[in-house]
């Protein structure tokens, strides 16, 4: 098996949260928890996010910042970080996706992928 020095694995949960949505007035609340570890052979520092976060009317939305919820996680190999956030949206279906650049111990930036996820208010897709 080939081992890759930069490789993060990133998996989603995903929740709508209907205490905090109000659909009469276009506000949808979706909670995610974000599971990042590192797969690759070299340590890694999350330094920032970046987010592209479009509702089913194509309204898109870009975030970026400095690390996740006021951390920036270094992993070693094998390790893990677990993180929950947060996302609005003015319709009750929508997608995340982006990426998370990180920097080695020498220096090295690399992306770590965030494939998209769907955020849906439950009921609605099957």
């Amino acid at each position: 098996m080939e081992t890759t020095p930069h490789k993060i694995r990133v998996d989603v949960d995903t929740s709508y949260l209907a205490e905090q949505s109000n659909p009469g007035e276009r506000r949808y609340v979706f909670s995610y928890t974000i599971t990042i570890r590192n797969e690759g052979t070299v340590p890694a520092r999350l330094l920032t996010r970046h987010w592209v976060i479009t509702d089913s009317n194509g309204k898109v939305q870009e975030v970026r910042g400095e690390g996740v919820v006021g951390e920036q996680p270094y992993l070693k190999p094998g390790q893990g970080f677990r993180y929950s956030s947060g996302a609005v949206l003015e319709t009750p279906v929508g997608a995340m996706q982006g990426s998370y650049q990180m920097v080695t111990d020498d220096g090295a930036q690399f992306d770590a992928p965030i494939a998209a996820f769907r955020l849906a208010m439950p009921g609605l897709l099957q």
